[in-house]
């Protein structure tokens, strides 16, 4: 069954109004029809409902609520993606996969070693793509959120974004004992865990901003003795994590 987000306004009752792009999915790519039935999700609160179509125009679709769905979808883990950043089709990937995964955030981070170069025009470009990716993929995974894909940062600013996390993890290809099994063996699961990882671009993390990230309250762990590449590490790291807090079984 096709899954659609909303928001609080286009619920009107037992009538839930589709509207934008997903009117041209539902009638021209998917060609539903009257009487068809959909899933819809409510992003403001989580609510999953069975529809069923009841009318449609070129710029609504208009469904009837026919009863609420329980879901298990969510992760009760809010895992935080601070993503060193790569070439497009790279970071379209880990956006993507990583959303199917769990994820609840993705920040892309301009290091040192970084090729790709963005300003503000062509930042602003890439994070409507990005942000409908990750869309795509939430409904494709039948999930109740759409992970936030923020605005690139530079990594002198990560402190202050994870100040309030119980852990962040910086994936280094150098580090040889520290393991991520160990490391996730030692954290206190709790129903509102906040998870933060740090991936380097295709260069890897440079050694000076490697030391300035020492300085935080940080783990640095090596995830097995291959070396992965920047769009295989994000995905590996949060497979784990969700396995190691009983979300992935």
């Amino acid at each position: 069954m096709y899954k659609f987000f909303v928001t609080e306004e286009q619920v009107n009752g037992e009538i839930i109004q589709i509207t934008g792009d997903d009117v041209n999915h539902i009638k021209n790519v998917l060609r539903l029809l009257i009487g068809e039935k959909i899933q819809i999700c409510n992003i403001s609160n989580s609510i999953n409902y069975l529809c069923e179509i009841i009318e449609m125009s070129s710029k609504e679709v208009n469904s009837r609520i026919l009863k609420t769905l329980d879901s298990i979808a969510e992760t009760k883990v809010y895992l935080h993606i601070f993503q060193g950043l790569p070439k497009q089709e790279k970071m379209e990937t880990i956006i993507q996969k990583t959303t199917e995964i769990g994820v609840s955030e993705i920040t892309p981070v301009i290091m040192k070693r970084c090729v790709v170069k963005l300003d503000d025009k062509s930042s602003q470009k890439k994070i409507l793509r990005w942000q409908k990716i990750a869309e795509v993929a939430a409904k494709q995974s039948k999930r109740d959120k759409i992970p936030k894909v923020n605005i690139p940062i530079f990594i002198k600013n990560i402190y202050e974004k994870v100040q309030n996390y119980d852990i962040v993890l910086v994936s280094y290809e150098n580090e040889c004992e520290n393991s991520i099994k160990q490391v996730l063996k030692k954290v206190n699961k709790n129903d509102n865990l906040k998870i933060a990882i740090i991936i380097g671009p295709e260069g890897g993390i440079d050694e000076k901003e490697l030391q300035d990230l020492e300085k935080m309250n940080i783990e640095i762990v090596t995830l097995g003795k291959r070396i992965l590449r920047t769009e295989t590490a994000p995905i590996v790291l949060s497979s784990i994590i969700m396995y190691e807090f009983d979300e992935m079984v």
